[in-house]
């Protein structure tokens, strides 16, 4: 794809804690990312579970490399897989510079199709079942995200 100042680069990866998250730290590195984000033109949004990060970052190509590469070095991060990277026609997180939602662990098992973690997608590495299950949770994030609390 040729690329023009309005083009946009997503990449979306999943990365283990090298430690245990508390709420407070995790408040300190959301301000970090907002903060570095705003500068560099990157939206995106965050979720973090068990000690495992889901993240979507978009933006300019090389700012967004930049910032992957990073992310890369930073020793809070382990085991960082890229699940997808692509151009795309418009931001899907325009709004936020980084959105973020701490989800809980469910007391109950989850329903019969439920995904809740990326964990099987990434044994197997089928890139367009990958990118179908990113866009549904971005899609989720972005409808939660609307919705009064």
């Amino acid at each position: 794809m040729t690329t023009t100042d309005d083009t946009v680069f997503s990449v979306v990866y999943s990365s283990t804690a090298t430690e245990p998250f508390s709420d407070e730290a995790l408040g300190d590195l959301l301000q970090q990312c907002r903060d570095a984000n705003a500068e560099r033109d990157i939206t995106g949004m965050l979720l973090y579970r068990n000690g495992r990060f889901i993240q979507i970052l978009e933006g300019p190509e090389q700012a967004v490399r930049e910032t992957m590469g990073k992310i890369e070095r930073d020793p809070r991060h382990d085991h960082l897989r890229v699940l997808i990277d692509e151009f795309i026609e418009e931001r899907n997180f325009a709004e936020w510079t980084m959105g973020f939602e701490p989800i809980t662990m469910p007391d109950k098992d989850a329903p019969e199709g439920f995904r809740d973690t990326f964990d099987d997608l990434e044994s197997h590495g089928d890139p367009s079942a990958t990118l179908r299950a990113a866009r549904e949770l971005s899609l989720w994030f972005r409808v939660r995200a609307q919705q009064p609390r």
